[in-house]
């Protein structure tokens, strides 16, 4: 370097310093991490396994009430990102346990929320006067800004210990600085509506004759797993399994044919026996539960074993391969009809 670049460059340096206190920052300083070549975010690939996860879950359990703790969740944090409760830069994800005899307390809040059951049968979730009992791969809605509760009352006499995996879009509206909670002064909300009667109104193809939707939220809030696998075996007995993908469904709003959430998608999808799918990449970063079967995700020359129970995190425009050692289950979630939104969503389907 001669002297007229080291003075220019003392120059600059001057001139950045000068600016610090005006709260100004020049934008070629930081061009390339703002608009990169593609997306490079800091979230990394994770997994979780529910023999590691699960003895936390139960010392959990002894150590705090439900009461206590409003929700006692074990968060499943991004290893790249300590301290921020996210999985990904725009969700939230984590295991909540409740125990036989126990009540969530209802509350509310603008946070759109998803529970996929992992473990245990039994336990109930109550949304706007209307309660489900929740048995393991039901997918359960809690839209934003309605009362909620859980419970474990158990079945015929049985209780047992109930986990679920808990979606959320807390990190997006952490994002917009647009949060709010509310607390009930009853721990159960009243129950005004039969367990499912939502269902009945609007999950068989058919809607009440003077129904207009006043949410883009799915009027379902409960979706059981017995159909849903239902559907999954018989389109691959079909023969209809995506070279990527394997057989892999969307939930739908049945009121729109739309996302159940407007800010959260959720799939379900069916990896046969020995499948051995072809890389694939999307912006949607996304959260996976297994809820059947034992497999491995690749992602970027990474490999995870994963069986029943385990999650997994696969980041924005990360490549994952996905196999299959036996019929394997898988649940995922995304920011996906954020992005779809926004017109910003981007995917590849790669050569094998």
């Amino acid at each position: 370097m001669n002297a007229n670049d080291t003075g220019a460059a003392e120059m600059r340096g001057a001139f950045y310093r000068d600016l610090k206190p005006l709260h100004l920052s020049p934008l070629w300083e930081s061009l390339a991490t703002l608009v990169p070549h593609t997306p490079n975010g800091p979230c990394v690939p994770a997994l979780w396994r529910w023999d590691d996860v699960r003895p936390f879950i139960e010392r959990a359990g002894e150590l705090i009430t439900a009461e206590e703790a409003v929700r006692r969740v074990l968060i499943l944090e991004n290893p790249a990102l300590p301290g921020q409760s996210s999985v990904t830069q725009s969700l939230y994800a984590g295991l909540q346990l409740i125990l036989p005899g126990e009540v969530a307390p209802a509350h509310r809040h603008v946070q759109s929320a998803l529970r996929f059951i992992v473990h245990g049968k039994g336990a109930y979730t109550a949304v706007d006067g209307e309660r489900t009992t929740m048995h393991p791969g039901d997918f359960i809605i809690t839209p934003s800004w309605t009362w909620h509760d859980h419970g474990n009352d158990g079945i015929d006499g049985q209780a047992e210990p109930v986990v679920w995996l808990d979606g959320l879009d807390i990190p997006m509206v952490r994002f917009f600085d647009a949060g709010f909670e509310e607390r009930n002064a009853a721990k159960s909300q009243q129950v005004s509506r039969r367990e499912g009667n939502a269902l009945a109104r609007y999950g068989h193809n058919l809607l009440p004759v003077d129904y207009r939707p006043s949410s883009p939220t799915s009027p379902i809030f409960s979706y059981p797993y017995e159909r849903s696998r239902e559907v999954l075996d018989r389109l691959g007995r079909d023969g209809e399994v995506d070279d990527w993908h394997g057989v892999k469904l969307r939930y739908v709003n049945p009121a729109t044919g739309g996302w159940p959430m407007p800010t959260l998608a959720t799939f379900l999808q069916l990896l046969p026996r020995g499948f051995s799918g072809k890389p694939y990449r999307s912006t949607d970063g996304a959260v996976y539960s297994v809820v059947e079967g034992r497999g491995r995700v690749v992602v970027d020359g990474v490999s995870f074993a994963f069986g029943p129970k385990d999650h997994f995190v696969v980041p924005s425009w990360k490549t994952h391969v996905l196999h299959a050692d036996e019929d394997a289950v898988l649940f995922s979630f995304s920011d996906r009809p954020v992005q779809v939104a926004l017109d910003i969503l981007r995917e590849e389907k790669l050569p094998g």
